[in-house]
């Protein structure tokens, strides 16, 4: 009886994750992750489940290295600095590699058809989750005295979020880290921060 080859599963994930930042989770086939990862497909199934499982778990792992900057940002001391933090950090990231530029969370979810609800709907929680921890953040802010009390805080997370985003379809497209960059401070220079602070 034959024995199933041995492999590293966090090598494995890893690769898969760089595919699927690549490809989006669409767009990635079994055999594309068969290659990247060296594992046969009987193999990836027993460590990982199936594709969508194995995404999930890839987007773990993103949320886990690549993403921490975002929960790093709600600890600065102004909401300026927050947003500064966030906005430069996702031009670091959507810039990272010339074989994956952009978000994995946005190449996953651009392009989901009906069999791929699942995974379209956990990426819009993640990033709802997301929009609302900065929302918190810019509240406590204003209630600090940091933002101006007219400031609406759902809609400018909501703006923090989408700015963010457009930074990642800009960088998909091939935008340099300097040109997000510049895109990042021209929102800056218009943040509504209280003017005694």
């Amino acid at each position: 009886m034959g024995r199933h080859r041995e492999f590293d599963a966090e090598e494995a994930l890893e690769a898969a994750l760089s595919v699927f930042w690549q490809k989006g989770y669409e767009g990635t086939s079994i055999e594309d992750l068969t290659q990247a990862t060296g594992v046969a497909r009987p193999g990836l199934y027993a460590a990982f489940g199936n594709k969508e499982a194995l995404f999930f778990q890839a987007l773990d792992l993103y949320d886990k290295r690549y993403l921490g900057f975002m929960a790093q940002a709600l600890d600065e001391p102004t909401s300026y600095k927050v947003v500064e933090r966030i906005l430069r950090g996702c031009a670091v990231l959507h810039t990272l590699s010339p074989s994956h530029p952009g978000c994995l969370g946005l190449n996953g979810a651009l392009a989901c058809s009906d069999e791929a609800e699942s995974v379209r709907q956990e990426l819009i929680r993640r990033r709802a989750a997301s929009q609302l921890a900065l929302c918190r953040r810019l509240e406590r802010a204003q209630r600090e005295g940091d933002l101006l009390p007219s400031a609406d805080c759902n809609t400018l997370a909501e703006y923090v979020m989408t700015v963010s985003q457009g930074m990642a379809v800009q960088a998909k497209a091939g935008a340099s880290r300097q040109s997000l960059e510049k895109l990042a401070e021209h929102m800056l220079s218009t943040w509504p921060a209280s003017p005694s602070r």
